[in-house]
């Protein structure tokens, strides 16, 4: 099998996990399908390389957050929506308490998302973070650390404003 039928076959494979993992990122479908194709795109570039040392879904994941942070370093304010995909799927939507949470995740600065979304969505270590995202282990928990306690607020708020409509 050549390189360009393995690829084509890795992205069959793994190109809607890599869109959900966009999705997360950045928080709007549009932002994501750029972030998925401009990470495939440069990982078809290094693909003969990259396949060899036998993680390209690791590769492709550490370029679309290094993606994600080049382009908030540009823009000076993030505008996030919650918009269903133009496309169906299979996933079920949200409660309405998650999708208050997606927003109280989209309300985060935009240096303490992404940390959050590799500790625990990808469930990397505070030290492969800072390499992602180019900054030291100090700032990765101080924005973690923010970014949970704004959360944190924001789930007591959800909690208290569910139990009191119940």
């Amino acid at each position: 099998m050549d390189d360009d039928s393995r690829f084509a076959d890795f992205v069959a494979e793994r190109a809607d996990a890599l869109l959900r993992y966009g999705y997360v990122l950045s928080g709007n479908a549009h932002d994501a399908a750029d972030l998925t194709q401009e990470a495939l795109v440069r990982l078809h570039r290094a693909w003969s390389r990259v396949r060899h040392k036998g993680d390209p879904e690791s590769y492709t994941r550490v370029i679309m957050a290094r993606l994600h942070v080049s382009v908030w370093r540009l823009r000076r304010r993030e505008r996030l929506e919650w918009e269903l995909p133009e496309q169906p799927h299979v996933d079920v939507l949200p409660s309405d308490v998650e999708r208050r949470l997606w927003h109280a995740l989209e309300d985060l600065p935009r240096k303490q998302r992404p940390v959050l979304v590799l500790r625990y969505y990808e469930e990397l270590p505070d030290a492969e973070i800072a390499r992602v995202l180019g900054v030291s282990r100090g700032t990765v928990r101080s924005h973690a650390s923010l970014g949970l306690s704004k959360l944190r607020l924001t789930v007591a708020d959800l909690m208290t404003s569910n139990g009191s409509a119940g």
